[in-house]
Protein backbone atom coordinates (compact mmCIF):
# COMPACT_ATOMS: atom_id res chain seq x y z
CA UNK A 1 0.00 0.00 0.00
CA UNK A 2 1.40 3.23 -0.81
CA UNK A 3 1.08 6.33 1.24
CA UNK A 4 3.94 8.86 -0.24
CA UNK A 5 2.39 11.65 -1.90
CA UNK A 6 2.99 12.57 -5.80
CA UNK A 7 4.67 15.41 -7.05
CA UNK A 8 1.24 16.59 -8.91
CA UNK A 9 -0.14 16.79 -4.84
CA UNK A 10 3.27 17.76 -3.52
CA UNK A 11 3.18 20.65 -5.72
CA UNK A 12 -0.71 21.15 -4.97
CA UNK A 13 0.50 21.29 -1.58
CA UNK A 14 3.44 24.14 -2.03
CA UNK A 15 1.09 26.52 -3.90
CA UNK A 16 -1.36 25.83 -0.92
CA UNK A 17 1.19 27.14 1.51
CA UNK A 18 2.47 29.81 -0.80
CA UNK A 19 -1.18 31.02 -0.91
CA UNK A 20 -2.23 31.02 2.66
CA UNK A 21 0.75 32.35 4.34
CA UNK A 22 0.06 35.66 2.02
CA UNK A 23 -3.39 35.61 3.10
CA UNK A 24 -2.98 36.81 6.62
CA UNK A 25 -5.70 34.14 8.22
CA UNK A 26 -5.01 35.01 11.99
CA UNK A 27 -6.43 38.34 11.29
CA UNK A 28 -9.18 36.44 9.28
CA UNK A 29 -9.70 34.10 12.13
CA UNK A 30 -10.00 37.44 14.43
CA UNK A 31 -12.29 38.67 12.31
CA UNK A 32 -14.51 35.43 12.06
CA UNK A 33 -15.13 34.98 15.75
CA UNK A 34 -16.13 38.52 16.32
CA UNK A 35 -19.02 37.85 13.52
CA UNK A 36 -17.27 39.78 10.47
CA UNK A 37 -17.32 37.03 7.57
CA UNK A 38 -15.53 39.20 4.84
CA UNK A 39 -11.42 38.62 5.72
CA UNK A 40 -12.15 34.98 5.83
CA UNK A 41 -14.11 34.76 2.56
CA UNK A 42 -11.86 36.49 0.89
CA UNK A 43 -9.42 33.72 1.62
CA UNK A 44 -12.02 31.57 0.04
CA UNK A 45 -12.68 33.25 -3.02
CA UNK A 46 -8.89 33.10 -3.05
CA UNK A 47 -8.35 29.82 -3.04
CA UNK A 48 -11.28 29.62 -5.63
CA UNK A 49 -9.08 31.67 -7.61
CA UNK A 50 -6.85 29.19 -7.70
CA UNK A 51 -9.48 26.34 -8.36
CA UNK A 52 -8.77 24.92 -5.17
CA UNK A 53 -12.72 24.56 -4.33
CA UNK A 54 -13.16 23.59 -7.31
CA UNK A 55 -11.23 20.73 -7.46
CA UNK A 56 -12.22 19.33 -3.87
CA UNK A 57 -15.87 19.26 -5.24
CA UNK A 58 -14.78 17.13 -8.15
CA UNK A 59 -16.82 13.87 -8.04
CA UNK A 60 -13.75 11.77 -9.40
CA UNK A 61 -11.38 13.89 -6.30
CA UNK A 62 -9.22 11.43 -4.61
CA UNK A 63 -9.44 11.50 -1.29
CA UNK A 64 -5.47 11.73 -0.76
CA UNK A 65 -5.93 15.36 -2.65
CA UNK A 66 -8.65 16.01 0.36
CA UNK A 67 -6.22 15.23 2.73
CA UNK A 68 -3.41 17.61 1.15
CA UNK A 69 -6.00 20.71 1.43
CA UNK A 70 -7.50 20.05 4.51
CA UNK A 71 -3.66 19.71 6.15
CA UNK A 72 -3.22 23.43 4.64
CA UNK A 73 -6.30 24.64 5.92
CA UNK A 74 -5.35 23.43 9.50
CA UNK A 75 -2.25 24.46 9.38
CA UNK A 76 -3.07 28.05 8.51
CA UNK A 77 -5.96 27.74 10.43
CA UNK A 78 -8.80 28.92 7.38
CA UNK A 79 -12.01 29.83 8.72
CA UNK A 80 -15.51 28.67 8.56
CA UNK A 81 -17.19 25.32 6.95
CA UNK A 82 -15.03 24.34 4.38
CA UNK A 83 -15.64 20.73 5.34
CA UNK A 84 -19.66 21.03 5.07
CA UNK A 85 -19.34 23.42 1.74
CA UNK A 86 -16.47 21.78 -0.40
CA UNK A 87 -16.33 17.86 0.95
CA UNK A 88 -19.55 17.25 2.31
CA UNK A 89 -21.76 18.67 0.08
CA UNK A 90 -20.53 18.07 -3.49
CA UNK A 91 -20.93 14.10 -2.26
CA UNK A 92 -24.74 14.77 -1.88
CA UNK A 93 -25.34 17.83 -3.53
CA UNK A 94 -23.20 17.80 -6.97
CA UNK A 95 -23.59 21.05 -9.12
CA UNK A 96 -23.53 22.80 -5.24
CA UNK A 97 -22.16 26.34 -5.53
CA UNK A 98 -23.27 27.81 -2.31
CA UNK A 99 -22.00 27.56 1.15
CA UNK A 100 -23.12 24.57 3.46
CA UNK A 101 -23.44 23.94 7.07
CA UNK A 102 -24.63 20.25 8.20
CA UNK A 103 -26.34 18.62 11.24
CA UNK A 104 -25.52 14.93 11.43
CA UNK A 105 -26.78 13.82 15.37
CA UNK A 106 -25.46 12.87 17.25
CA UNK A 107 -21.88 13.53 16.35
CA UNK A 108 -22.59 16.95 14.87
CA UNK A 109 -25.41 18.63 16.92
CA UNK A 110 -24.65 21.94 16.05
CA UNK A 111 -24.63 23.68 12.15
CA UNK A 112 -21.34 25.97 12.16
CA UNK A 113 -21.54 29.08 10.89
CA UNK A 114 -25.19 28.82 9.75
CA UNK A 115 -25.70 32.38 9.76
CA UNK A 116 -24.31 32.55 6.60
CA UNK A 117 -24.90 29.24 5.20
CA UNK A 118 -27.44 29.29 2.38
CA UNK A 119 -27.87 25.54 2.80
CA UNK A 120 -28.34 23.42 5.66
CA UNK A 121 -27.85 19.74 5.21
CA UNK A 122 -29.51 17.25 7.81
CA UNK A 123 -28.06 13.79 8.08
CA UNK A 124 -29.91 11.25 10.04
CA UNK A 125 -30.24 7.41 10.02
CA UNK A 126 -28.66 7.00 6.90
CA UNK A 127 -30.82 9.69 5.12
CA UNK A 128 -30.04 12.90 4.25
CA UNK A 129 -32.43 16.40 3.42
CA UNK A 130 -32.13 19.99 3.16
CA UNK A 131 -33.64 21.73 5.85
CA UNK A 132 -36.08 24.79 5.96
CA UNK A 133 -34.86 26.69 8.64
CA UNK A 134 -36.99 28.73 11.49
CA UNK A 135 -34.60 29.56 13.70
CA UNK A 136 -30.96 29.51 14.45
CA UNK A 137 -29.37 30.31 18.03
CA UNK A 138 -26.01 30.76 18.50
CA UNK A 139 -24.06 28.02 20.74
CA UNK A 140 -20.79 29.10 22.49
CA UNK A 141 -17.75 27.20 21.19
CA UNK A 142 -14.57 26.72 22.58
CA UNK A 143 -13.08 28.04 19.43
CA UNK A 144 -14.96 31.58 19.02
CA UNK A 145 -14.07 31.44 15.34
CA UNK A 146 -16.10 27.98 14.99
CA UNK A 147 -19.51 29.91 15.33
CA UNK A 148 -22.07 27.24 16.10
CA UNK A 149 -25.66 27.28 16.14
CA UNK A 150 -28.51 25.31 17.32
CA UNK A 151 -31.34 25.08 14.35
CA UNK A 152 -35.00 24.34 13.90
CA UNK A 153 -36.33 23.33 11.37
CA UNK A 154 -38.30 21.10 9.04
CA UNK A 155 -36.86 18.55 5.79
CA UNK A 156 -38.20 20.39 2.99
CA UNK A 157 -36.39 18.35 0.43
CA UNK A 158 -35.13 14.46 0.93
CA UNK A 159 -32.19 13.64 -1.25
CA UNK A 160 -32.79 10.60 -3.35
CA UNK A 161 -29.38 7.62 -3.57
CA UNK A 162 -27.46 10.26 -0.79
CA UNK A 163 -24.54 8.08 0.14
CA UNK A 164 -24.44 9.27 3.81
CA UNK A 165 -21.93 7.01 4.83
CA UNK A 166 -19.29 8.13 2.77
CA UNK A 167 -19.90 11.80 2.98
CA UNK A 168 -19.75 11.46 6.86
CA UNK A 169 -16.39 9.45 6.39
CA UNK A 170 -14.98 11.85 4.07
CA UNK A 171 -15.58 14.76 6.45
CA UNK A 172 -13.98 12.56 9.71
CA UNK A 173 -11.11 12.35 7.14
CA UNK A 174 -10.78 15.95 6.62
CA UNK A 175 -10.96 16.78 10.20
CA UNK A 176 -8.27 14.48 11.00
CA UNK A 177 -6.22 16.23 8.17
CA UNK A 178 -6.98 19.71 9.44
CA UNK A 179 -5.86 18.54 13.34
CA UNK A 180 -2.28 17.30 11.47
CA UNK A 181 -1.72 20.74 10.04
CA UNK A 182 -3.05 22.27 13.35
CA UNK A 183 -0.35 20.09 14.90
CA UNK A 184 2.15 20.91 12.56
CA UNK A 185 2.25 24.55 13.17
CA UNK A 186 1.91 24.57 16.29
CA UNK A 187 4.80 22.14 16.44
CA UNK A 188 7.12 24.54 13.69
CA UNK A 189 5.68 27.48 16.02
CA UNK A 190 6.86 26.08 19.64
CA UNK A 191 10.49 24.95 17.90
CA UNK A 192 10.96 28.50 16.37
CA UNK A 193 9.96 30.21 19.94
CA UNK A 194 12.16 27.73 21.76
CA UNK A 195 15.31 28.74 19.48
CA UNK A 196 14.60 32.28 19.58
CA UNK A 197 13.66 32.93 23.35
CA UNK A 198 16.68 33.09 25.54
CA UNK A 199 17.17 31.66 29.36
CA UNK A 200 20.28 31.29 31.47
CA UNK A 201 22.40 32.88 28.48
CA UNK A 202 21.35 30.38 26.35
CA UNK A 203 18.15 29.02 23.71
CA UNK A 204 15.66 27.34 25.85
CA UNK A 205 15.04 24.81 23.11
CA UNK A 206 19.10 23.71 23.81
CA UNK A 207 17.95 22.51 26.85
CA UNK A 208 17.32 18.50 26.97
CA UNK A 209 13.93 18.86 28.47
CA UNK A 210 12.54 20.83 25.91
CA UNK A 211 14.00 18.82 22.72
CA UNK A 212 12.21 15.56 24.54
CA UNK A 213 8.76 17.53 24.84
CA UNK A 214 9.16 18.42 21.11
CA UNK A 215 10.52 15.14 19.91
CA UNK A 216 7.59 13.78 21.60
CA UNK A 217 4.73 15.62 19.60
CA UNK A 218 7.19 15.16 16.28
CA UNK A 219 6.71 11.27 17.11
CA UNK A 220 2.81 11.73 17.48
CA UNK A 221 2.59 13.77 14.70
CA UNK A 222 4.76 11.65 12.36
CA UNK A 223 2.90 8.24 13.70
CA UNK A 224 -0.75 9.87 12.94
CA UNK A 225 0.12 10.76 8.97
CA UNK A 226 0.59 7.45 7.65
CA UNK A 227 -2.89 6.39 9.18
CA UNK A 228 -4.52 9.46 7.63
CA UNK A 229 -3.19 8.71 4.53
CA UNK A 230 -3.80 5.00 5.07
CA UNK A 231 -7.84 5.75 5.50
CA UNK A 232 -7.77 7.79 2.39
CA UNK A 233 -6.08 4.87 -0.01
CA UNK A 234 -8.97 3.01 1.81
CA UNK A 235 -11.84 5.50 1.11
CA UNK A 236 -10.71 5.45 -2.67
CA UNK A 237 -10.65 1.36 -2.95
CA UNK A 238 -13.85 1.20 -1.14
CA UNK A 239 -12.05 -0.74 1.34
CA UNK A 240 -14.59 -2.98 3.78
CA UNK A 241 -12.38 -1.27 6.47
CA UNK A 242 -12.99 2.59 5.62
CA UNK A 243 -15.31 3.23 8.52
CA UNK A 244 -12.48 1.68 11.28
CA UNK A 245 -9.61 3.53 9.21
CA UNK A 246 -11.01 7.10 9.37
CA UNK A 247 -11.96 6.89 13.21
CA UNK A 248 -8.58 5.54 14.00
CA UNK A 249 -6.64 8.53 11.77
CA UNK A 250 -9.00 11.06 13.65
CA UNK A 251 -8.55 9.76 17.14
CA UNK A 252 -4.44 9.63 16.29
CA UNK A 253 -4.65 12.79 14.80
CA UNK A 254 -6.81 14.40 17.74
CA UNK A 255 -4.48 12.82 20.01
CA UNK A 256 -1.24 14.44 18.26
CA UNK A 257 -2.52 17.65 17.54
CA UNK A 258 -3.82 18.24 21.09
CA UNK A 259 -0.23 17.00 22.67
CA UNK A 260 1.34 19.68 20.37
CA UNK A 261 -1.28 22.14 21.58
CA UNK A 262 -0.02 21.28 25.19
CA UNK A 263 3.43 20.87 24.03
CA UNK A 264 3.26 24.76 22.19
CA UNK A 265 1.55 26.49 25.17
CA UNK A 266 4.43 24.76 27.91
CA UNK A 267 7.39 25.73 25.83
CA UNK A 268 5.74 29.31 24.97
CA UNK A 269 5.02 30.07 29.18
CA UNK A 270 2.43 33.20 30.26
CA UNK A 271 3.09 34.78 26.60
CA UNK A 272 1.02 31.66 24.89
CA UNK A 273 -2.43 32.53 26.84
CA UNK A 274 -2.27 36.22 25.99
CA UNK A 275 -5.26 36.84 23.34
CA UNK A 276 -2.79 38.84 21.23
CA UNK A 277 -0.49 36.16 20.53
CA UNK A 278 -1.61 33.98 17.60
CA UNK A 279 -0.75 30.60 19.88
CA UNK A 280 -4.46 30.79 21.15
CA UNK A 281 -6.07 30.90 17.48
CA UNK A 282 -4.33 27.39 17.02
CA UNK A 283 -4.82 26.34 20.75
CA UNK A 284 -8.86 26.70 20.79
CA UNK A 285 -9.17 25.53 16.75
CA UNK A 286 -7.63 22.45 17.93
CA UNK A 287 -9.51 21.40 21.45
CA UNK A 288 -12.52 21.85 19.10
CA UNK A 289 -11.87 19.91 15.92
CA UNK A 290 -11.07 17.22 18.69
CA UNK A 291 -14.72 16.62 19.48
CA UNK A 292 -16.04 17.82 15.85
CA UNK A 293 -17.78 14.82 14.05
CA UNK A 294 -17.58 12.77 16.02
CA UNK A 295 -15.37 12.68 19.73
CA UNK A 296 -12.44 10.23 21.19
CA UNK A 297 -15.05 8.07 22.67
CA UNK A 298 -17.24 7.68 19.39
CA UNK A 299 -14.43 6.97 16.92
CA UNK A 300 -12.71 4.45 19.52
CA UNK A 301 -15.78 2.35 19.42
CA UNK A 302 -16.21 2.19 15.55
CA UNK A 303 -12.30 1.09 15.73
CA UNK A 304 -13.29 -1.49 18.03
CA UNK A 305 -16.45 -2.55 16.27
CA UNK A 306 -14.46 -2.70 13.13
CA UNK A 307 -11.50 -4.89 14.77
CA UNK A 308 -14.67 -7.31 15.84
Amino acid sequence: MKFTLSAEQRDFAAALHDLLSGSDTPAAVRAWSRGDHEPGLKVWRNLAGMGVLELLGESDIEAADVVVAFEAFGYHAVPGPLIESVVVAPLLLPGNTEIVTVLAPPEVPFALDADIARVVLRLDGGKAARMAVEEATPVSSIDPARRLFRVRGTAEESIVDADVARAFDYAVLAVAAQLLGAGQWLLDTAVAYAQQRHQYGRPIGGYQAIKHLLADVVTRLELARPLIHGAAVAIDGSAASVTRDVSAAKVAAGDAAYLAARTALQVHGAIGFTAEHDLGLWLTKVRALVGAWGGGAFHRRRVLEGLG
